[in-house]
């Protein structure tokens, strides 16, 4: 099972967007967007980024 960092990076990539566009887009800087990304840091998310992305990626809070 992938986990949330694996599964944001794999969605970002297929939709080929990058750090910086995606930072942009939630209003968060560019390094915000690399910790999500990160497997080895544990970044506690608010639930309502966690539904943005989903919006943004056009998948299920439950998938991320």
């Amino acid at each position: 099972m992938a986990t949330f960092a694996e599964r944001l990076k794999q969605l970002r990539v297929w939709y080929s967007v990058t750090q910086e566009d995606l930072a942009a887009s939630l209003g968060v800087s560019r390094a915000t967007v690399a910790g999500y990304e990160a497997p080895s840091k544990k970044r506690e998310l608010d639930f309502k980024l966690v539904c943005r992305l989903a919006d943004f990626f056009d998948v299920s809070v439950d998938y991320l």
